[in-house]
Parts: C-alpha cells; structure tokens; sequence
C-alpha cells in the first residue's frame, strides 16, 4: 500500500496549528494534531497507534485524512446523526 502524505499550505497550517491548540471541541483538536503529524511525515499507522491520546484505528485516522484531503476544514466536522425519537411522554 503507498504511504499516505499530506502537503500543507501556510495557512492550512496554520488553522490546523490553531484548531489543535485551542478549538473548544476535543475531536477536532485531536483530528487536527493527527494531520499536523501525517503532514510532518507521520505514517498514518504511527500516528494511529500511538501518536493521540488513544489508540484510534488505522482506518481511522486515514478517513480523516482522506475526508480533509478531498473536502477541506469543512469535513472535519461531524455531520448530524439521527437518534430516537421518543413521543412526547414517552419514558426512555
């Protein structure tokens, strides 16, 4: 498998710089330091297995980095997950 990179602009750089170290959201924080680490020549594995906080899976990290690649900042973000719905009234 080729090994995945990632080429930063300065200002890519520097809004993931910035989300690491003060976004108020803590899975942002953590995606933006994995790809700050792949674009310093991480493999994607390394940073996988133990470059986080926890160990996240391969898989993992390379959606990241793949969804940021082809869509920007924007993909970073978590898209809105339906839950349950419950009637009004209704016990949970």
């Amino acid at each position: 498998m080729k090994a995945l990179s990632l080429q930063l602009e300065p200002y890519q750089q520097l809004t993931l710089e910035w989300m690491r170290d003060r976004h108020p959201v803590p899975y942002l924080r953590e995606k933006a330091a994995a790809l700050l680490k792949i674009a310093e020549g991480q493999k994607v594995e390394e940073v996988a297995r133990s470059g986080l906080l926890k160990p996240r899976k391969a898989d993992t990290v390379r959606g990241w980095l793949k969804d940021y690649q082809r869509h920007g900042l924007g993909a970073l973000y978590q898209r809105p997950r339906r839950g349950r719905i419950f009637p009004p009234g209704a016990s949970r």
